[in-house]
């Protein structure tokens, strides 16, 4: 059974990986570290509490992470990600608080620590900014042989950005840090813009969240249809919301839902294209490849299984 830490901004789409890594078997969730992006560290913190709660596992422990970029002091949510996400980050859904507090320790030690004690056991899944492992990295160089999977959530290699033309969300919230990331050398898979985009989710499953009847159920939908609803205003003509952070972890979880392209990645810190995901021509011909992108995705078989995984938590099964 792989041992999974999710690294969440946690928003709507990271409340739906919460859902998924919950309802897979194959899989233990033995931690949730927060990062910022959606939302703030401190919200994106309650809000893993609250629904970890909701979805009936209060043991599973959440970390409290770097607040703030490699180049910053600060950390303001943007407009936009306050728009899609609701200030909340969980679509303006009032849950209660969890009677719980973080942990003690902080994220990042929490990161070197398992890397440590699980070794290859352990699949990191990232889905925010990447400035907890990008710093466990640089204060703990040794785990990059250690760790077994980093599946990120993140960059855009065929496909335009959503920020904009050429960045994804989460690569511009710490240019510095997937950039750090991608050259260090450890072994990353990118699930971007080029598949998740591909993954949409309507109100016609929703329903069948609804239908169920519960606490989880009704959270999940109403969450959800403000998603939708977001992706309705900046996105017209789609049909649904973009299931990005699950994907992700269906990915750790099972590698042959996507097919990838092996590449030498980059991020450009500089100038009019500052946060672009791009190969980097330095190690173009360097034989050994660290990351692998996702260019392709079985979205049936995906979807389909995000149903049955998410909708059994939902049910409280």
């Amino acid at each position: 059974m792989k041992k999974i830490i999710l690294d969440l901004d946690t928003g709507i789409d990271d409340t739906l990986a919460i859902a998924y890594a919950l309802g897979s078997g194959e899989a233990e969730l033995i931690g949730i570290t927060g990062t910022y992006g959606n939302v703030t560290v401190d919200q994106g913190v309650r809000n893993a509490l609250a629904v970890t709660d909701l979805f009936g596992h209060p043991e599973i422990p959440v970390y409290r992470g770097v607040d703030h970029p490699l180049a910053k002091d600060t950390f303001t949510v943007s407009a936009g990600s306050a728009f899609i996400h609701g200030k909340n980050g969980i679509g303006e859904i009032d849950i209660p608080d969890s009677t719980r507090e973080p942990e003690s320790e902080p994220a990042v030690d929490f990161i070197i620590d398992a890397a440590k004690t699980y070794g290859k056991e352990l699949t990191y899944v990232p889905t925010g900014a990447f400035t907890n492992i990008a710093t466990a990295l640089q204060r703990a160089p040794e785990i990059r042989n250690l760790l077994g999977d980093i599946v990120l959530m993140g960059g855009a290699l065929t496909v335009p950005g959503n920020v904009n033309a050429w960045t994804e969300a989460n690569i511009s919230q710490d240019p510095e840090a997937a950039d750090f990331l991608f050259r260090s050398g450890t072994r990353t898979k990118m699930i971007g813009l080029d598949v998740t985009m591909q993954t949409l989710l309507t109100r016609r499953q929703t329903q069948q969240w609804r239908d169920l009847g519960t606490p989880a159920g009704a959270f999940l939908a109403d969450m959800t249809d403000y998603y939708i609803t977001a992706y309705e205003t900046t996105a017209p003509g789609l049909g649904g919301c973009g299931l990005h952070d699950p994907l992700a972890v269906a990915a750790a979880i099972d590698p042959t839902i996507v097919a990838t392209l092996p590449i030498n990645l980059k991020v450009e810190l500089d100038g009019p294209t500052r946060g672009r995901t791009i190969g980097d021509y330095d190690r173009l011909g360097d034989p050994f490849k660290t990351t692998s992108v996702a260019v392709a995705v079985n979205v049936s078989r995906f979807l389909d299984d995000f149903m049955a995984r998410v909708t059994s938590v939902a049910a409280g099964k």
